[in-house]
């Protein structure tokens, strides 16, 4: 999602962006989690920061997320 003009942590356009990027990367996981044949991932990291486009004047949240990919057991 971006919005113009730069973001800042904490303020409303700030968590509006960060609610639009975890919707985002939870639909990213879990077809990841589909695609390796996975049954749930656990994020054990996440780095989350703004970025902005001078050109355009427009702001947006960036994030990187690590997570661990589980399978149950065959025959659970």
């Amino acid at each position: 999602m971006r919005v113009s003009g730069p973001l800042a942590h904490g303020d409303q356009m700030w968590g509006q962006c960060y609610e639009d990027l975890m919707r985002v990367a939870r639909v990213r996981v879990e077809q990841e989690i589909v695609r390796l044949d996975g049954h749930y991932a656990h994020a054990n990291r996440e780095s989350i920061d703004s970025r902005h486009d001078d050109a355009t004047n427009e702001g947006w949240l960036h994030g990187r997320f690590d997570y661990v990919l589980y399978r149950k057991p065959a025959g659970v």
